[in-house]
């Protein structure tokens, strides 16, 4: 039993890390312009390709001493949508400018934050989150810019002092993508390079439809053979569904234990939002899951109900309407309107035989994640049941990602058919993403590895 609640710190660093980097030759690709007789020059440390999960180190040369500059990152998506960000420094009496060392003293961030200009990348069209479909053949690649002086996005000089691009990748060399139409199964697997075999974890995402593969790319990374798993809206399953099945989960449990690159004989599962509910209840009526980790879920099939071996489990939590609220930004404030929790539908969690981490992002808008976590420890604690962890995040908010990827305020909802707000603010939002990362990864290996 573990519980865990972190508090944003703007000192957190990795020593370690930084210290490795530092020592490590410069490469990158570089654009250099020539101002007052020097090179001007900005290099992404220790490579210009790197994983999306992965801090790079970000340092400005050449410059006069004390200078005033402004750093600015930029990206356009898939679908064209572009987001930026910037950042005012001062570089130091030798003329340089290390990010890792170095406070901003305004624009979207302050304070020293190596990856500042990374997390806080903001839409150019308001309301919009930066999603990534294809994770295997094209990377994210960010545009690093110096300017002189502080200046807007709109008033910035029309050429920079020097440029740069971080070519940000999902899937390092030797990860295979393999599409599933295995049964009723549908989704994409990714088998770390090498012998194996794996631990094996099942990845189920938000209840918008389709198949994200980000998550299951970059743990795959990291040696997990992982399942993206559709369950709406994908190839061929349907769009408009009263009741999910958890018979079909439980054919992509089996699906992935049966796989030669994977470990077994348990496998885990990791979900958020809508996924989370359906992990939990994996987790409660699959004994192959012998893990579960919980984002910001719920602890009763939300919105849609859940049958399985042709009986009706829960009708669903459902929500009202009126009680939504309109912010003063035009988006909906949603967190109210879901309606009481019905103690007799709560998923059984206390049957579960496996451990279950629980991470919650302390102030999630889109529904009460804290209390659902909560409620839960409290049930398995009744039943004397102690095979769980907490990671629980104040100015988190719903939609926590992989690190590094930019913190969204609000974007469309697929459920309520407006522009919603996901809570949480960009700093504290993107520590937690960062710190949870690895301490996922940990708690995977340890349950699955016995």
């Amino acid at each position: 039993m573990l519980s865990v609640r972190f508090m944003y710190l703007s000192s957190f660093r990795r020593p370690s890390v930084a210290g490795y980097l530092l020592r490590r030759s410069w490469s990158g690709r570089v654009l250099l312009c020539h101002r007052a007789g020097m090179a001007v020059s900005v290099q992404v440390h220790p490579s210009p390709k790197c994983l999306f999960d992965e801090p790079v180190q970000v340092r400005v040369g050449g410059l006069s001493p004390l200078q005033q500059v402004t750093m600015k990152a930029s990206l356009t998506d898939e679908k064209g949508q572009a987001f930026h960000s910037l950042a005012f420094y001062r570089a130091d009496e030798q003329g340089e400018l290390d990010l890792s060392q170095c406070p901003s003293l305004g624009g979207h961030y302050t304070g020293t934050e190596p990856m500042g200009l990374f997390w806080s990348l903001t839409p150019a069209t308001p309301f919009t989150r930066l999603v990534k479909r294809d994770v295997a053949t094209s990377p994210l690649c960010v545009h690093i810019e110096v300017f002189d002086g502080h200046g807007t996005l709109e008033r910035l000089p029309e050429q920079p002092l020097a440029a740069c691009i971080n070519e940000r990748w999902f899937m390092k060399e030797g990860v295979r993508r393999i599409p599933v139409r295995e049964g009723r199964v549908r989704g994409v697997l990714f088998v770390p390079p090498g012998s194996g075999p794996f631990p094996g974890v099942i990845n189920v995402y938000t209840i918008e439809g389709g198949l994200l593969e980000n998550r299951a790319s970059l743990l795959a990374n990291h040696g997990f053979t992982t399942l993206a798993l559709a369950y709406r809206d994908y190839d061929d399953l349907p769009n408009d569904v009263i009741n999910f099945d958890l018979d079909y989960f439980e054919e992509a449990v089996n699906f992935l234990r049966q796989h030669p690159k994977v470990k077994g004989p348990g496998v885990g599962a990791m979900g958020i939002s809508k996924g989370a509910d359906l992990v939990l209840s994996m987790a409660s009526f699959l004994p192959d899951v012998v893990a579960a980790v919980v984002i910001n879920g719920c602890i009763t099939s939300a919105v849609f109900g859940l049958c399985f071996k042709n009986k009706l489990l829960s009708t669903g939590l459902g929500y009202t309407t009126s009680r939504i609220q309109i912010a003063e930004s035009g988006v909906a404030d949603i967190v109210e309107i879901m309606n009481e929790v019905n103690k007799g539908s709560v998923i059984p969690i206390e049957n579960t035989e496996g451990t279950i981490l629980f991470i919650v992002g302390e102030d999630d808008k889109n529904w009460k994640s804290k209390y659902y976590a909560d409620e839960a420890i409290k049930r398995m604690k009744e039943h004397g049941k102690d095979k769980y962890e907490l990671l629980s995040y104040p100015g988190a908010g719903h939609y926590l990602e992989p690190p590094y990827f930019p913190f969204c305020y609000a974007s469309y909802h697929s459920v309520i058919g407006m522009h919603s707000m996901w809570g949480g603010n960009a700093k504290a939002h993107s520590f937690a993403q960062e710190h949870l990362w690895p301490k996922v990864q940990v708690f995977l290996q340890n349950a699955l590895n016995k």
